[in-house]
C-alpha cells in the first residue's frame, strides 16, 4: 500500500537536488577545504571516472529519496513542515552521528565531518521538504 502512493516524481527530483546542492557545496562553499582536508588533488579527481561517480551517486541519491518517501508515508499528513522536519531529524540523529563515529575512528579532521556531515543534513532537509510538500 504505501509503495503504490509514493509520489515518484518527488523521489526523482529529490535525487536530483543531491546534484545541484552539491555542485554548490562542494564547489564555492567547502570544496577547495573538503579537497585539502580529503587529502585529494586536482588530479587524484580527475582520475575518477564521471559515469561510475556520478552514476553511482544518482542511484544512492535515489535510494536515500525513497527511503525519505517510505518514512514520510508513516507521516498522518505529510507536508511541506514535517518533510523539512524529518529531514532534519534524520540528517541529525542517524546520518551525521553515523559519520562522527567513523570520522573519529578514522581520525578525521572536525573540519571534514562539519562539511559531509553538513551535507547530508542539508540534503536530506530539501528531500524531505519536496517529498513532503509535493501533492
Amino acid at each position: 500500500m504505501l509503495l503504490a502512493q509514493l509520489n515518484w516524481w518527488a523521489v526523482i527530483v529529490s535525487a536530483l537536488s543531491a546534484f545541484a546542492l552539491g555542485a554548490i557545496w562542494y564547489g564555492p562553499l567547502f570544496g577547495k577545504a573538503w579537497q585539502r582536508l580529503s587529502n585529494l588533488t586536482d588530479e587524484d579527481i580527475q582520475q575518477g571516472h564521471p559515469g561510475k561517480v556520478y552514476g553511482g551517486a544518482f542511484v544512492l541519491n535515489l535510494v536515500a529519496a525513497f527511503g525519505m518517501g517510505m518514512v514520510l508515508q508513516l507521516h498522518p499528513a505529510p507536508d511541506f513542515a514535517s518533510g523539512f522536519n524529518v529531514g532534519i531529524l534524520v540528517g541529525l540523529a542517524f546520518i551525521a552521528t553515523t559519520f562522527g563515529i567513523n570520522y573519529l575512528f578514522a581520525m578525521k579532521p572536525l573540519r571534514l565531518y562539519l562539511i559531509d556531515a553538513g551535507y547530508m543534513i542539508a540534503l536530506l532537509t530539501v528531500m524531505g521538504t519536496i517529498i513532503g510538500g509535493w501533492r
